[in-house]
């Protein structure tokens, strides 16, 4: 390693040596968190690439760059039955991490501390690998997600993520300036170099551009935010075609952005069937990496371009439930997304129906770009035999016609072919939402 690329690391390594990141309290969970544990749900991920339901029992998952902990005890809580690895160069931070899960009496779990680079030294292959907040940190990207690549596993999967470089543009302003203060300097520690960014701040106008641009109450006496924004070090902003050149260079196969309902450009216009002409005729014939491009250069909302990955033909082949004729989904078998499948889900939709009331199934599992799922009762009940494991399709319509043997309207015993209009609607609008797996038996 070069001079240049040796001091950039040691300088991210000693900020995590005195900080270790997440700063979370050694006794908080997310156990109870749904939507945390949705963002390391493997399953989810793999669902999305194959169509196929996968059980995360004995599973190996790399968490690379584990810092304290808090993210690999997600992992645990979100595949149970999987090992997990979590790996991290800061010392410090890996003692956290054995210290938090030991604490959370989760044992199926190693930690080692060691850089990225130095992986392929611990001789695992992985299924799946989360490396989150962490590849814009690294002095050589390529390098690092070259490394994860040698060790996942033909049909695994990588997440990772790197900083925005439009979204994140005024937070590299604030760190140009106090590095130009000397704030990132070893020799100050981190509650001086806090303390006087924050007095920083507070001086200025209020119509100072940069303080109206960065300066809020979330990051005010807030040491993570302050030092994971105004004061990390090397942090470098990465855009779309930076992204897909990354993967090019590690031959990586791009399956799409984890939170990829938040990156249709279509849904930017006033009415998509009325783009301007140039874009009417242009977009839907674009390449995804272009649509993403035109996304970041419209809406720079997302601070990370945050991606799932794998080796190139590691997927399988599939067909959307939208295009099933009806032989195809009378084999299908349906699976609530295991995240659901919980007492207090099940006690909810019970009260619902208890109360002939619409069910709303995205208060229990809230997804990115999902907004409010409001199922109505009659139909929400199909979903109660999940509970007790995956069904055919051909017995939901069953018990959905048990439910309603009648049509409210005509009276008349409800059709197969009403049921099955029912069922199928339910299903496919759920599960193009991942609220649930469909799986060809």
């Amino acid at each position: 390693m070069n001079e240049h690329l040796k001091k950039h690391l040691d300088s991210v390594k000693q900020q995590f040596e005195r900080s270790p990141y997440p700063r979370q309290p050694l006794e908080k969970t997310p156990k109870d968190n749904p939507s945390y544990l949705y963002r390391h749900h493997f399953a989810s991920a793999y669902y999305h690439r194959n169509q196929q339901v996968i059980d995360p029992k004995d599973k190996l998952i790399l968490d690379a760059g584990c810092g304290s902990g808090y993210k690999a005890l997600a992992l645990a809580h979100a595949n149970p039955g999987a090992k997990i690895v979590g790996i991290d160069f800061s010392e410090e931070s890996v003692k956290l991490a054995r210290t938090r899960l030991e604490y959370h009496g989760i044992e199926n779990v190693q930690f080692e501390a060691m850089a990225i680079e130095d992986i392929a030294s611990l001789g695992m292959k992985f299924d799946y690998i989360n490396c989150d907040e962490v590849l814009y940190l690294l002095p050589d990207p390529e390098a690092g997600l070259a490394a994860l690549k040698s060790v996942l596993k033909p049909q695994g999967i990588i997440r990772g993520n790197l900083h925005s470089a439009f979204q994140r543009v005024n937070f590299f302003r604030a760190q140009k300036l106090f590095k130009m203060m000397g704030l990132m300097e070893d020799d100050v520690t981190d509650e001086m170099a806090m303390e006087l960014s924050q007095e920083t701040m507070e001086a200025l106008r209020d119509s100072v551009d940069l303080k109206k641009k960065v300066w809020n109450s979330r990051i005010k006496d807030n040491p993570e935010g302050l030092l994971a924004n105004y004061l990390l070090r090397e942090d470098r902003g990465y855009t779309v075609p930076d992204l897909f050149e990354l993967l090019g260079k590690t031959d990586l196969e791009f399956i799409s952005m984890f939170n990829w309902r938040q990156w249709n450009p279509f849904d930017l216009f006033v009415e998509e069937d009325k783009l301007p002409a140039f874009l009417g005729m242009s977009l839907p014939a674009t390449s995804i990496e272009e649509r993403l491009h035109l996304y970041e250069l419209l809406n720079p909302i997302h601070r990370l371009l945050d991606f799932w990955v794998g080796h190139p033909g590691g997927g399988c082949e599939w067909l959307p439930p939208g295009e099933w004729d009806s032989p195809t989904w009378n084999l299908a078998r349906v699976h609530l997304h295991p995240l659901l499948q919980t007492d207090s889900t099940r006690s909810q939709l019970e009260a619902c129906l208890q109360h002939y009331q619409a069910f709303c199934i995205s208060e229990q599992l809230p997804i990115p770009g999902v907004g409010k799922v409001m199922i109505d009762s009659t139909t929400a009940a199909c979903l109660l035999p999940l509970f007790s494991g995956s069904q055919g399709f051909t017995t939901l319509l069953e018990f959905f016609k048990e439910l309603r043997p009648r049509n409210p309207v005509t009276g008349e015993a409800t059709s197969d072919k009403e049921a099955f209009a029912a069922v199928r609607g339910l299903l496919q609008s759920l599960e193009s939402l991942s609220l649930v797996f469909l799986s060809l038996e």
